[in-house]
């Protein structure tokens, strides 16, 4: 039996792997899907910071002292699992990053963003610490219908700044780690350039889906399946 961790992107809480969860539990596994420090039910925390989030995902696995984990991290929240994946030693089995970042030691999550992370930042400090919730057209042209839509919209919150913008501190580099890439391929193909360079370690697998940047709301019963094959590799 595996564990599945599931960790969603930024302004998302555990709630968006509401289509998934199911599935996974019925082929028997165990599954924790996990709110990070200031979302959803767990808002209000402008003191949340990156090396949090990394402590909130290790905290779950040894609180509930699970093995066999299978640690997948959406969007930004491959940051935050990528570091997480390297402190919990012999109890992860996998790790998937599912359309996320990776974290390199010592760049935050909007280092590689084309002006530095500028806006975004400018945005954090223009909103009391927070990165606000983005409106329904950021969603659009990703397989999503409108109540998909307004499903993400509806439950989003506004996302603590200092994650995006602290380093990342690795204790293990990811080649050494079992991974899984899954690409979401509708609107932007191909795998960052860090990706795929880290793609040519003999321990890491691509895996393609054609559908956005939400699967879990676009195409969970897909989803569900990779993600139970991952398990069983």
């Amino acid at each position: 039996m595996a564990n599945f961790v599931l960790v969603a992107g930024a302004r998302l809480g555990s709630w968006a792997w509401d289509d998934v969860v199911p599935q996974l539990r019925a082929a028997g596994h165990g599954v924790h899907p996990l709110t990070l420090s200031g979302l959803a039910e767990k808002r209000g925390v402008p003191a949340a910071g990156q090396q949090t989030h990394v402590q909130d995902i290790v905290d779950e696995v040894e609180r509930r002292d699970l093995r066999e984990v299978v640690l997948v991290g959406h969007s930004y929240s491959g940051i935050p699992a990528g570091q997480a994946a390297g402190r919990i030693g012999d109890r992860l089995a996998h790790m998937v990053f599912l359309d996320s970042s990776v974290p390199a030691d010592g760049e935050s999550f909007v280092s590689a963003w084309p002006d530095g992370g500028a806006m975004v930042r400018a945005s954090i400090a223009d909103n009391g610490g927070f990165w606000p919730v983005a409106p329904a057209a950021h969603f659009e042209g990703h397989g999503l219908t409108h109540e998909q839509i307004t499903r993400l919209v509806d439950g989003s919150t506004p996302h603590p700044g200092a994650t995006l913008t602290e380093p990342a501190v690795l204790e293990a580099p990811l080649d050494d780690l079992p991974v899984t890439y899954i690409k979401c391929t509708l609107g932007d193909p191909e795998p960052s350039d860090d990706v795929a360079k880290l793609l040519t370690s003999a321990r890491w697998r691509l895996v393609e889906m054609d559908t956005g940047h939400w699967p879990m709301l676009s195409r969970p019963r897909e989803l569900a399946q990779i993600l139970l094959d991952t398990a069983g590799a």
